[in-house]
Order: C-alpha cells, then sequence, then structure tokens
C-alpha cells in the first residue's frame, strides 16, 4: 500500500520534469518585485510627508478639530443719576446650553458606554429637568424636549437665557453633586433698568445684538459698550482639557456715565406729567425742570413713554425723545424773547403806554388778540400780563427784522442744543430776510417760527439768569478706564441780553403771575415768574391746521431765579388754554422743585405792579 507522500521519496520512480520559458518567469517576478516596491514607496513617502515635511499642518489640524474660540462680551458701562442712583445697568447673566448627546451617553460620547452609564442616562433628562425647575422655575416639561436628542441636529442649543451666573453657578455643583453631564453656560450680560420705564426716552435702549439703539444708549454706544474679549481653549466632549492650550484675552468693560438728572424727581414730574395727559385727554406731553444757575437738567419727561426691556412691544412714536425732535410753535411764550429784544435795544420800557386796535393787518390777514375788544391802552407789562397779540406786534414793528433774528439765534432758536442725542431738531428759524407778516407771526409766537422743548426751556432760562446763556446739558461725569471719575466739559456761558433786560421781563413774567385770577402759578412761600403759551397745531397731513398746543414756562424765585420748570401738552381734548392745560402740572412741579433743592423762600411779597396807564 502506497503512502500519500511516497512519490516525493521513491528513488526508482521517474520524475517528471516540467518546463516553463525562462523569460516569462522572470518578467512576472519582476513585475510583481515592482508592484511591491511602489506600494512601500508610497506610503513610506506618505509617512515622510506627515511625519516631516507636513507634520506642523497635520497637527494644526488636530488641535482645530478640538479647539474652541469663544468671545467673552463686555459689560456696558454704568448710567447713574445725579446722586449715584442706577439708572442702567448690566447684570453678569449666562445662556444656558444643553448639550443632548452627551446627556444620551453620560459623556461618553466617543466610547463605550457601559451598564451603570446607561441606567445614569436613562433617567438623567428627568433628573435634570428637575434640577432646572428648581432653580429657574417652570415645569419639568418646559425642559424635556431640549434634554432629549433626538437626532444630529438636536445634540447641543439653549435652553434657558438671562440667568444670573450665580444661579447657574449653583445649578452646576447641583450637577456636579448628582454626578451629571450637560448642562453649560455662555456669558451673555443683560442690560437692567432698576426703575423700568424711568427717563426711558433719555436713557434709550439697546437692540438684540446688545447696541445702543436709542438715547443716550446710542448717543454713547462707543464708550459705553466697551471692548469684547475672547478666549481659546482646547476641548473635549467631556469638557476643557485640563492641560491644553488655553488663551485669554480680556474684555475691556465699558465707561459709566453719571447724569445731571434727579431720579426722584424725575419719577415725581412724569407721574404729574402723565395724570395731567389723561385729565385733558391730550396725545403727549413734555416736561422739563432746570437749574438756571448752570443749565443742568434736572428732570425730562416724555408721556407716552415705553418699556426698555420690551421695546418690541412699544409704539415707535413713543420711543423718541420729543423734547428735542418734534418742534413745535411755542404760542405766547415766546413773547417773553420778543420783549427781551425790545427792551435789551432800548425800543421799549415797561412803563409805555401802548394803543392797541381790536386787530391788525398782518399779510393777507389780521391777527387779533385772544378776548374780544375795541381799542385799549396797556402798559408794555400789560401786554405781556394780558398776552395781547396785537400789541406785542405793533411794539415789534419797531425793532427791524435782522436785529429780532440775531437776538433769536443768541438765544439759541434755529440750532441744536449740543444734548448731542440722537435725532435733534434745529427748530425753524426764518432769515433776516423774512417777510413782514413772518416777522408778526415769529414775534407774538403764533407762526413763523418753531422750537423744541430744550431749546424753549433753554432761552428763558437765559433771560432768568440775569441775561447769560447756558447751554442745557445732562452729562455730569465720565468714569475712566482707571475707576477715576472725570468732569465732561460744557459749552462756555454767552451774554445774550443785560441784566437790566432779565430784571425788566421776569418782573413782567411776575405779574402774569399777579394777574392770574385762578391763582395757577401761585407757588406758596416764593416769588414766581410765569408765562404762558397757546398756538394752533399744523398737521402735515393736510396742511392745515388742527388741534392746539398748550404751554406755561415759570421761573423762581423772582429775586434770584434758580429752577425753571416747562411744562408742554399736545392737542388737549379738555381745556384749551396754556393756563387751564398745562398750570397745573407746572404748579405741582415747580412746589415739588423748590423745597426739594433747599431754595430759600421769598423774604418779600409780590409788587402789584400797573399794567394799564
Amino acid at each position: 500500500m502506497s503512502r500519500p507522500l511516497d512519490r516525493f521519496f521513491d528513488p526508482t520512480r521517474k520524475r517528471r520534469r516540467i518546463r516553463m520559458p525562462l523569460a516569462r518567469s522572470v518578467r512576472r517576478v519582476r513585475a510583481l518585485l515592482i508592484i511591491v516596491a511602489v506600494v512601500f514607496s508610497l506610503a513610506a513617502g506618505r509617512a515622510v510627508q506627515v511625519q516631516a515635511i507636513d507634520a506642523t499642518a497635520v497637527a494644526q489640524e488636530a488641535a482645530d478639530q478640538i479647539t474652541v474660540t469663544r468671545d467673552l462680551p463686555a459689560f456696558r458701562g454704568e448710567i447713574t443719576d445725579r446722586n449715584g442712583e442706577v439708572l442702567a445697568m448690566t447684570a453678569d447673566t449666562v445662556k444656558v446650553m444643553v448639550n443632548a448627546k452627551l446627556i444620551a451617553t453620560n459623556g461618553r460620547m466617543n466610547g463605550e458606554m457601559t451598564v451603570k452609564d446607561k441606567e445614569v442616562a436613562a433617567t438623567a433628562p428627568g433628573r435634570i429637568a428637575d434640577l432646572l425647575v428648581r432653580y429657574l422655575g417652570g415645569t419639568a416639561s418646559d425642559y424635556m424636549a431640549k434634554l432629549i436628542a433626538t437626532g444630529p441636529g438636536s445634540q447641543a442649543g439653549v435652553i434657558a437665557a438671562r440667568v444670573p451666573a450665580a444661579t447657574f453657578r449653583e445649578i452646576a455643583q447641583a450637577m456636579s453633586d448628582a454626578n451629571l453631564v450637560g448642562l453649560s453656560s455662555v456669558s451673555a450680560p443683560t442690560r437692567v433698568l432698576p426703575n423700568g420705564s424711568l427717563a426711558a426716552n433719555l436713557i434709550g435702549y439697546i437692540n438684540e445684538a446688545g447696541a445702543g439703539a436709542g438715547g443716550l444708549e446710542y448717543a454713547l454706544n462707543s464708550t459705553l459698550a466697551g471692548k469684547p474679549g475672547k478666549e481659546v481653549f482646547e476641548n473635549s466632549p467631556n469638557g476643557k482639557i485640563p492641560l491644553g492650550t488655553s488663551v485669554l484675552i480680556p474684555a475691556q468693560n465699558g465707561l459709566g456715565y453719571q447724569l445731571t438728572l434727579d431720579a426722584g424727581l424725575q419719577w415725581q414730574v412724569e407721574q404729574i406729567l402723565a395724570e395731567r395727559v389723561r385729565q385733558t385727554k391730550a396725545d403727549a406731553g413734555m416736561a422739563i425742570v432746570t437749574n438756571i444757575k448752570t443749565g443742568e437738567i434736572l428732570a425730562l419727561a416724555n408721556v407716552p413713554t415705553f418699556d426698555p426691556a420690551d421695546v418690541a412691544k412699544a409704539d415707535p412714536k413713543a420711543l423718541g425723545l420729543r423734547a428735542i425732535t418734534d418742534p413745535y410753535t411755542p404760542g405766547s411764550v415766546q413773547k417773553t424773547l420778543t420783549f427781551a429784544a425790545m427792551i435789551d435795544q432800548g425800543l421799549v420800557k415797561a412803563t409805555d403806554v401802548v394803543e392797541i386796535p381790536g386787530k391788525i393787518k398782518s399779510g393777507d390777514n389780521y391777527v387779533s388778540d385772544a378776548w374780544a375788544h375795541g381799542k385799549i391802552k396797556l402798559l408794555a407789562r400789560g401786554v405781556v400780563a394780558k398776552s395781547s397779540n396785537v400789541g406785542t406786534i405793533e411794539l415789534s414793528r419797531k425793532m427791524t427784522k435782522q436785529s429780532l433774528h440775531d437776538y433769536l439765534v443768541a438765544f439759541g432758536l434755529g440750532a441744536k442744543t449740543g444734548l448731542g442725542l440722537p435725532g435733534e431738531s434745529r427748530g425753524i428759524l426764518p432769515g433776516a430776510d423774512m417777510p413782514d407778516y413772518t416777522r408778526d407771526g415769529i414775534a407774538f409766537g403764533g407762526s413763523g417760527v418753531a422750537v423744541t422743548l430744550v431749546q424753549e426751556a433753554a432761552a428763558i432760562g437765559a433771560i432768568a439768569n440775569g441775561g447769560v446763556y447756558n447751554a442745557p446739558h445732562v452729562l455730569a461725569s465720565r468714569a475712566t478706564a482707571d475707576g477715576k471719575v472725570a468732569q465732561l466739559p460744557t459749552a462756555a456761558p454767552r451774554r445774550v441780553v443785560s441784566e437790566h433786560t432779565s430784571k425788566e421781563v421776569v418782573s413782567m413774567m411776575e405779574a402774569v403771575v399777579m394777574q392770574s385770577a385762578t391763582h395757577t402759578f401761585t407757588i406758596d412761600g416764593y416769588r414766581t415768574g410765569a408765562k404762558t403759551g397757546t398756538s394752533k397745531k399744523l398737521d402735515p397731513g393736510c396742511n392745515c391746521f388742527k388741534g392746539l398746543v398748550t404751554s406755561t414756562i415759570g421761573v423762581a424765585p423772582v429775586e434770584d431765579p434758580q429752577v425753571l420748570v416747562y411744562v408742554v401738552v399736545d392737542n388737549p381734548q379738555r381745556g384749551s388754554s396754556g393756563s387751564s392745560v398745562a398750570g397745573p402740572a407746572y404748579q405741582d412741579i415747580m412746589s415739588l422743585a423748590l423745597p426739594r433743592y433747599g431754595v430759600t423762600p421769598s423774604k418779600t411779597k409780590s409788587p402789584r405792579l400797573p399794567i394799564e396807564p
């Protein structure tokens, strides 16, 4: 019996020779060796490229895949009132981020989950939801949808915004104590106005991007905003790599500003004005309180206003600061400026006798007074006290149109006040080549000129301040980067009329108070001077007059004027004069302001100076 391998070892068995062409065999071996050489060459070349030539690039690519760059927002500077009360500040808040995939894997995103990991991951969403309810409120169902991974797109997102940073630190500690993962935070400071809508039209608001979009927030945005920083670090699915690359460029917080505004007085003025607008069923109202000696704005109220925390729901018409953006015809308040110009030129004295007809022709029309009368005689003081349009026109015609124009320019009309707030109007002031009828309209404030509340208040303030104009301002100081406080410069005072003129016109304003049968402008304990205004309101839609603008302005005490109050009520449906509509609000505000600043009561009584010859 033969064995399977016997044929190889049987010496008697003849071997069969297998012949193969030598050339073909050599070619096959050579081809195989070439293929092997090429493959090894490519592999070796790639190894050289990766390890030597492109080592830096490859390392950078790997680092980029785990490197995170995060912007660090700067905190906007604070805005405070004259007493240091915070009007606008930035709260340290964060966005709470969730990584649902991290929760679903219990942090094992790139590794195999253990049985324990699976058990924890199964209950983690519910436990984290309960934890969020404990610190943020709401119900568990409010959070569950974002805590459960449903696909690639549900891996990460914002689960809560505007969360105090201190609250998130408590959440993070609670998560750590419970051995839970999946929540993180991103700094997202929130602008906060502690007093709600107080002075909202002046302070302004910020947009969704965190930039100033109105008021002082817009005007001062470049310095309030500061400069954001940046953080660069290496990250893994389980968080920052402790020993990885880390670069921190700190944010530079914005500068803070202190205003001349008095928050307490501002609140009171806003309440008084809002109530007056409501009672008279008016469209809007404005009020200002200034320090006559310095030009500081102590209160500046607008009604209606808005909630800066919810600008999206605000009426767009209520967002601006109409005290500087909406010019109006000032009415008889303008007569104080006209008489100041005439008295300063020596053209009129308070005791001059004026013959006043029932009406006077101006252009193609006639101008009459608010009360019907025939030919009467008044002293120049009486023309102001009784607010005679006809008498004012007659006297003003003694003055050249050039000089009237120049005095009004010196009083700040036809130019921005320099407050530096967005949307400020120059008002309307015709040139010296104005028609005669325009000059007449400007003289008594019925037409031809338009002013803003701040413009007119500053002009009357100049008369009361001994004839010296102080530019109105609301910015007092700024905190520099090193924490020091720098006073902000103001425009240099300028003389507009003489001190004698100032006293004469203020005396005329006091005569207005003394001639009032309603005692609307009387302030207990103080001698005051006042003037009212009522003008027709021009409707651009129909180019016709619709409604009225009513106002009252006053200064106190007459012996040494220190406080000015000006109230304007737009289009009242109840009442039709500055005295009856704006007067009560003026009286309430002035009665609050004088004792608030410790102004010494008058030691003498107001004289009853004659208004008729």
